[in-house]
């Protein structure tokens, strides 16, 4: 087949192969007969067959009117006079013809209006659904005043008020209904190019719990992440709900709940479940597609990715991302305060996915620097359980994940006797409880520890181990302090302290961009090294200076580059990358490849 006319969007990347007609939208003329003739246009080319990475937007496109509604490409009163003329807009538009920069400021100053965090959530989503340009041009001009909206802490509520606030659906809802027909339902979704997948069956949502269906806010949310601070092309990402029931009874007796309204399923018909779900991602998308699961409980976590981590492209954030980004606070607060990881003693509050991921992830990268044995680097590590010190002697009783943290020692009920037993140079909370780093707490840890490090990571804010307020005041203002959810700013003796954010939001989308475009096939533990190593770095003496162990998000999307990068080299060093030949400078490449939100010029 010879190519004739080119296909592919304006303003992309062309894949090679063309319609062998000279037939384009604008040789259609008007009215009914250019329906007639796109329809029997979108026909012919589906005839074909052919296997090329697009499909031409305007075959989606019939008429100006449903140009406006399509998110991909609409751009308001950005269409020029030409596009206006030329799509048959004219009359479908007001006359002014406004620039991309004015629509920001105008919806920047009308979000800026609301009071309440959710009003500003709901207008980003109607403002994704109709404009999806702007909306990313938004989110990556404005991130870190919108990151706290569209992200944890106000996704959570969100996700609470799911059901009342719902209008249109985001993503893939895959219920216990679909069973036997998975595949069918993936091939339902109209994008074929998929890289990247968030999948949650919404048991745990943030610090929330079992939130069912309505947890598809958390892919949503993190898939937006994965483009406007990764650069991944949103039209290659796939948020999905998993709906398998919920416990929650509060959910399951409201009028506006949208998820099935049974019990969970459990054991074996779970578990069936999630195998034809994976098997039919697979061999729908192909083995480069990476699988994020995300706010799964405990008890299937831990599970999924020791069952899925050698057959295909998984990532769970709750458990690597979190310790990832927490990996690399820790790195950094070396420099500021000297030493290394192993002169350090850890303590934490919280046994669940967050804190043995994090755990063990210091565990590795003491042992690679030490090269001592991990079971050793273990040892420099405790953990604090609803229960109590995790000792040696419960070791029976623990779940699998828990045992190897076990270590001899008296049993002690608390955190606060713990704390004054262990002498922690590092606290440590993933308990998703809120307030339980107490004032004696901190004033202990203060006590042996010239400049102790706290990281209050629990989501949302309401659910934070402690405030920054408490934190720099408990400890005369000695803490190095990072949370998991923003905090403000805050005095204390004549100095501004500013705490650090841990948010996962650092590590996944670079880490997701180095996968995508080094064609990687699996995820490897020091694949997630070199990330935290990668986000280390980018801390500057100035942001020491200030007491940070962070860069600011203002630079997100440069330090996304220079993480997918670290992660793209080492997916080549171990042998995982597919795609050839490797790039001779990987940050340039990972710029490269970064979406863009800027309007298109349409023909």
């Amino acid at each position: 087949m010879s190519p004739s006319n080119p296909l592919p969007p304006p303003g992309e990347t062309r894949v090679g192969c063309s319609l062998p007609s000279p037939v384009t939208p604008q040789a259609m003329g008007g009215g009914p007969a250019r329906h007639v003739a796109m329809r029997a246009l979108r026909a012919r080319f589906l005839s074909y067959n052919l296997t090329c990475d697009f499909f031409p937007w305007w075959l989606g496109c019939c008429s100006g009117y449903n140009l406006l509604r399509d998110p991909r490409y609409n751009k308001g009163l950005a269409f020029t006079e030409r596009e206006r003329e030329t799509h048959y807009l004219r009359g479908l538009l007001p006359p002014a013809i406004v620039s991309q920069e004015l629509q920001e400021r105008k919806i920047m100053n009308n979000i800026r209006q609301y009071q309440l965090p959710l009003q500003r959530y709901m207008a980003l989503m109607d403002l994704q659904e109709g404009n999806e340009r702007l909306f990313y041009k938004l989110l990556i001009d404005n991130v870190e005043e919108l990151l706290p909206i569209v992200y944890t802490p106000t996704v959570g509520e969100a996700c609470q008020k799911y059901g009342s606030i719902f209008s249109r659906p985001q993503g893939l809802y895959i219920s216990l209904k679909e069973k036997g027909k998975i595949l069918e339902v993936l091939k339902n979704w109209p994008e074929r190019s998929i890289q990247v997948i968030v999948v949650t069956d919404g048991e745990r949502i943030l610090g929330l719990g079992d939130l069912g269906c309505q947890g598809m806010g958390i892919p949503v949310g993190k898939l937006s992440l994965y483009t406007a601070l990764g650069g991944v092309r949103p039209s290659a990402c796939l948020p999905i709900t998993l709906d398998v029931g919920t416990n929650n009874e509060e959910l399951l007796n409201d009028e506006f709940y949208i998820g099935l309204r049974q019990r969970r399923a459990t054991g074996q018909e779970y578990t069936d479940f999630l195998q034809e779900f994976m098997t039919a991602v697979k061999q729908n998308y192909g083995e480069k597609v990476l699988i994020q699961f995300e706010d799964f409980a405990n008890h299937n976590a831990f599970d999924l990715l020791a069952r899925y981590g050698t057959t295909h492209l998984v990532f769970n954030d709750d458990i690597q991302g979190t310790a990832s980004v927490v990996l690399a606070g820790l790195i950094a607060a070396q420099t500021l305060l000297g030493g290394s990881l192993a002169d350090h003693t850890y303590l934490f509050l919280g046994a669940g996915e967050a804190g043995t991921g994090i755990a063990e992830l210091i565990a590795l990268e003491i042992s690679r620097q030490t090269k001592a044995p991990i079971e050793e680097c273990r040892k420099k590590i405790w953990l604090v359980d609803s229960k109590g010190l995790i000792v040696s002697t419960r070791k029976e009783s623990l779940q699998h994940f828990k045992k190897p943290w076990a270590h001899e020692h008296k049993p002690l009920s608390n955190l606060l006797d713990a704390v004054n037993a262990i002498k922690p140079t590092v606290l440590i909370g993933t308990s998703g409880k809120g307030q339980t780093f107490t004032k004696d707490v901190v004033e202990a840890i203060s006590s042996f520890n010239e400049r102790p490090i706290i990281l209050a990571l629990s989501n949302p804010t309401s659910q934070s181990e402690c405030t920054a307020e408490q934190a720099y005041t408990w400890s005369k203002g000695q803490a190095v302090f990072a949370t998991g959810s923003p905090f403000d700013p805050v005095e204390y003796n004549g100095k501004i302290h500013v705490p650090g954010q841990a948010n996962n939001a650092y590590i996944f989308p670079g880490f997701g961009l180095g996968v995508v475009m080094s064609g990687a096939i699996r995820v490897h533990d020091d694949m997630l090294l070199a990330a935290s190593e990668a986000l280390a770095q980018q801390v500057t003496e100035e942001n020491f200076e200030k007491g940070l162990i962070y860069p600011p998000f203002s630079n997100i999307r440069k330090i996304s580059a220079h993480i997918a990068a670290s992660v793209a080299a080492k997916a080549y060093e171990l042998g995982l990358a597919s795609r050839r030949p490797r790039p001779k400078d990987l940050v340039k490449y990972a710029e490269s490849c970064m979406y863009s939100p800027i309007y298109r010029n349409y023909r």
